[in-house]
């Protein structure tokens, strides 16, 4: 109830970017893999998903709406330059025009400009990109497979060049680490072209606390109290929160100052001043590609 989609496809689960805080960590338990490393370097491809995806539209039970992509792990991690999974995805829903979400951490989203703007005649798409920091050598420590930050902010550019609507995300905020840089973070999205901009707060379900906590100790020791203060106070004494509603932004004194850091800096930058709305209007179901009989 508190995301603005209810139909979600990963075409990966794991991922390579390593990205030290990622709340999908737990996820890869379930299979029978660790949230450490294995998360990282085991990764679980869906070969079929586009045929799936195909039959899923095809079904009179569909209900044309807005599909998100990479809502667990990233769509356009390093494996996708040769699998292309996310690919073919995007071939089908561009061939439908039912409205996709985007969100990701590497450049490689360029390559699929032309189904984007396909997908954008028919307002049926929305690609954000997922910036944490502008600090290069934090973005190798804390997500060392990456685009690096500027990479980034030039996929924004080009895919703003290209027509396609695009904004940005700080996900997650670090409190005492990554939050002083919101104004600046902001305003360079605004200079590369993004739209609209949005932030959830770190959260640390399950393993990932640990991972988390013992990647403070060998990167930043002197920050590492602090940090994790600010999560506890942001999260009731704990370091991650699941209640609907809280799970993304906290609350508290620290979240309020990162809630009001984070509009008005928006607003400086000319950011989210119009919505970017989606549209289901021209859905189409897919073509079979068999032949008919006439009698």
């Amino acid at each position: 109830p508190d995301l603005n989609f209810n139909a979600g496809l990963n075409p990966y689960r794991g991922c390579e970017h390593g990205c030290i805080y990622c709340y999908a960590r737990p996820t890869h338990e379930y299979a029978g893999f660790s949230s450490g490393l294995d998360f990282e370097s085991k990764i679980i491809v869906k070969p079929h998903a586009a045929s799936l995806l195909r039959k899923e539209l095809s079904a009179k039970r569909w209900k044309p709406q807005t599909i998100a992509i990479s809502g667990v792990t990233d769509c356009y991690q390093p494996i996708e330059r040769k699998l292309r999974l996310t690919r073919s995805c995007l071939e089908v829903l561009a061939e439908c025009r039912n409205p996709v979400g985007i969100i990701t951490k590497n450049n490689l989203v360029t390559r699929d400009i032309d189904l984007f703007q396909e997908l954008a005649r028919y307002q049926a798409v929305v690609v954000i990109l997922s910036i944490t920091t502008l600090r290069t050598e934090l973005r190798s420590r804390m997500e060392p497979r990456t685009s690096p930050p500027m990479a980034r902010f030039k996929a924004v550019e080009k895919l703003a060049s290209a027509g396609i609507p695009v904004g940005v995300m700080m996900a997650p905020i670090i409190p005492g680490l990554t939050d002083p840089e919101i104004p600046n973070l902001l305003q360079a999205a605004a200079d590369h072209g993004a739209q609209s901009a949005s932030y959830t707060i770190l959260r640390l379900p399950y393993g990932v606390a640990g991972l988390f906590e013992d990647w403070l100790q060998k990167h930043f020791p002197d920050q590492k109290d602090k940090v994790l203060n600010r999560i506890t106070s942001i999260r009731d004494g704990k370091l991650n929160e699941s209640e609907f509603g809280d799970r993304m932004k906290g609350h508290g004194l620290f979240a309020e100052q990162i809630r009001n850091l984070f509009k008005i800096s928006a607003k400086k930058a000319g950011l989210n001043s119009r919505p970017i709305e989606l549209s289901t209007i021209n859905f189409r179901r897919p073509s079979t590609n068999q032949m008919t009989l006439n009698l």
